[in-house]
């Protein structure tokens, strides 16, 4: 009964380690450690299990405990407690290496920024659709409409494409054939009354053309002058070349008046004025002339001419034996008074600038 109460014992033992044993076996060609090498592993590298080998998951126990109990963590050659893959931490870089780096980059970034070519730069000019706009031809928008519509020249050439870039201050820029004055230029007309000195500055203290601009912030000069009794039209811009060839009588620009006169009046006083009335100064020849107006004895004449000289009107028609009452001057050039209010400035649209600048070959 002993004897079969010891193989009995002696066989369950043996069972049990076999089937210890078996399980082992499984957990070794698995490549995983068993339960309590997993328990109780820290990761070192003298840690070893029972067949000899290196516990796996010893550097994952090590650092999780390293860091939650704020311990040392194992070092960066060691086996368990590496970076991934096993491979070295590189070693720190030295401060000085790191000031050398940073005070190179400072250098680099200090230098003095390299021009570029204009090929790879902003390009010149500006926009012609802008220039347009801002000359007062209407919206971007509709400049754009006006270079569709084929409108619109840059130096003799019809624009045909969107995006031109021209120079203000050099090219010379059209719509429907009339000169756009890009640049800043002024131009005004003033209905100069009587009693007002064709001066912009006047050392007496009269009145002066100067005091209807006082608030201008560039400098005008007028067109020509008016006699001080002298009423009408006078023009004001700072375009120096354009008030050059409007006054000089190579370019022939006609001015037209209005005189009241006392009559009767010859038949042959407008064929007398055209064929020229000697004067002091030598002949002054009018270019058109009839009556406006005969009320009794007062007649209102009107007389056109192209020359500019001192009281031309004035005199030629007291040399003919009709000393002026009062005269007005109606236009000049294509730029007319209209219904424009006496000591009344006003400025000259687009229209009316290119129609002078075409008067005198601009």
């Amino acid at each position: 009964m002993r004897s079969s109460g010891r193989n009995s014992g002696s066989g369950g033992s043996r069972n049990h380690r076999g089937a210890g044993n078996s399980r082992d076996d499984k957990q070794k060609r698995a490549g995983r450690p068993r339960p309590e090498e997993r328990r109780y592993d820290v990761g070192g590298s003298s840690d070893r299990t029972g067949s000899g080998k290196p516990a796996s998951g010893g550097g994952r126990g090590a650092a999780a405990r390293g860091g939650a109990k704020g311990g040392p963590k194992a070092p960066a050659g060691g086996k368990g407690g590496g970076p991934r893959g096993g491979r070295p931490q590189p070693p720190a870089r030295p401060r000085e290496l790191d000031a050398q780096i940073e005070e190179r980059n400072r250098a680099r970034h200090s230098k003095p920024q390299v021009k570029l070519p204009k090929t790879f730069g902003e390009q010149e000019g500006e926009r012609l659709q802008k220039v347009l706009a801002r000359a007062g031809m209407g919206s971007r928008r509709a400049c754009e409409e006006l270079i569709e519509q084929r409108r619109v020249e840059v130096n003799g050439k019809i624009v045909t494409e969107q995006g031109l870039r021209v120079d203000p201050e050099k090219d010379e820029v059209k719509v429907d054939g009339l000169t756009v004055a890009t640049q800043s230029y002024l131009f005004f007309a003033l209905n100069k009354p009587a009693g007002v000195v064709s001066t912009m500055e006047d050392p007496d203290g009269r009145q002066c053309l100067g005091d209807y601009v006082t608030n201008r912030e560039t400098r005008l000069f007028h067109v020509g002058r008016l006699d001080t009794e002298t009423e009408g039209i006078i023009l004001l811009t700072n375009h120096g070349e354009l008030a050059h060839r409007l006054t000089h009588p190579k370019y022939g620009v006609r001015k037209t008046y209005l005189a009241a006169i006392q009559g009767p009046i010859r038949r042959d006083l407008g064929k007398e004025l055209k064929n020229g009335i000697p004067l002091e100064d030598g002949y002054a020849r009018a270019d058109h002339f009839r009556v406006v107006e005969n009320v009794g004895k007062n007649y209102l004449v009107e007389v056109s001419l192209h020359e500019g000289r001192k009281h031309i009107v004035r005199r030629m028609l007291a040399e003919a034996g009709y000393p002026v009452d009062k005269l007005v001057r109606t236009s000049f050039g294509p730029i007319a008074l209209g219904d424009q209010k006496s000591g009344w400035l006003r400025r000259l649209t687009n229209t009316e600038v290119g129609m002078l600048m075409h008067e005198v070959g601009l």
